[in-house]
């Protein structure tokens, strides 16, 4: 048994090409959501196509590399690491989350969160990070064709993360690039899985199914506050209806039999938790619901409990 009572992950994985996986974002909340990816892993479902954006393209990486426990620690040990972040590094201009050092120095060897590179470059699924374009407003799609190199894909992931106001923008190829949620769907890629002709889907939601966004008070202070970039605050300003209309077409999915939807039965921290034990507790949910879950992901993508291919 690993840590936290999770089985070893299977070394056999049955592929799932016609159904797309899609991870919502939502900050310390992945604490929950990475169960999900656990429990995928240790079940062998191999998803073809896979999408993520913010916190939710952290899970989608570490999904691809296989690597059940990097998706726990990225939202829970992780977190105290001194270098994470706080008002020490937002008072520096480094961000309330410290994102240069957590995507792109972390994750090197024999850092504090390696990541698996070559298990990642090997998986042949197909991989969709989300950002924001700060300037001209535009969502933009990055696939593995953008991310040869390891540093080419975290700054992506960075990029995707990066919480306007809370985090500096990411610089790229002279693009100014911020939190992918202030994109087309509010922060769910279902979108673009669909353009890519996709039928079927799970969907990894941070939020209750009672959710609703609301819209942000003081429009006046938003505008203000991103004069620079007015498409962003525009875009922060009307993703609760982007937002909540996506997740209305998500449930509609959900009743037509064409998504199962994995929504939190609790989610009992935000996304900007930094306590451990908040966290660890999130995790272990997140783990127990996914598990409970299973047998219908299992017949809805249409693999049974034996069914097993080679690994990859």
């Amino acid at each position: 048994m690993t840590e936290e009572g999770q089985e070893p992950t299977t070394t056999n994985t049955t592929r799932i090409t016609d159904t797309a996986l899609i991870f919502e974002g939502g900050g310390m909340r992945a604490s929950l959501t990475s169960g999900m990816v656990v429990t995928l892993l240790d079940a062998g479902l191999d998803f073809d196509w896979v999408a993520g954006i913010s916190a939710g393209a952290s899970n989608a990486v570490n999904y691809l590399s296989d690597d059940a426990r990097r998706a726990r620690r990225s939202f829970v040990e992780f977190a105290a690491d001194e270098q994470f972040g706080g008002l020490r590094y937002f008072a520096r201009g480094q961000g309330m989350f410290n994102a240069e050092y957590i995507y792109q120095k972390a994750g090197g060897p024999n850092e504090a969160l390696p990541f698996d590179w070559e298990t990642f470059d090997s998986n042949p699924s197909q991989l969709r990070v989300i950002a924001f374009d700060a300037e001209s407003g535009d969502e933009v799609v990055w696939s593995r064709k953008d991310t040869p190199r390891i540093d080419d894909l975290m700054i992506r992931v960075r990029a995707s993360s990066t919480m306007p106001g809370l985090m500096p923008p990411v610089h790229l190829n002279g693009h100014v690039y911020v939190d992918g949620a202030m994109g087309d769907d509010g922060g769910i890629a279902l979108s673009q899985a669909q353009r890519e002709g996709f039928e079927k889907f799970v969907i990894v939601l941070t939020q209750e199914r009672s959710y609703r966004k609301a819209p942000q008070r003081f429009p006046a202070i938003y505008r203000g506050i991103f004069r620079r970039y007015p498409a962003l605050g525009e875009a922060l300003l009307t993703r609760w209806k982007r937002y909540n209309e996506t997740r209305e077409r998500i449930f509609a999915l959900e009743a037509e039999g064409k998504a199962h939807v994995f929504a939190p039965e609790r989610m009992p921290v935000d996304n900007s938790t930094r306590d451990l034990s908040r966290l660890a507790a999130a995790h272990r949910m997140g783990l127990s619901q996914a598990r409970c879950e299973l047998p219908e992901i299992r017949e809805f993508v249409g693999v049974s409990s034996s069914a097993v291919s080679s690994s990859r």
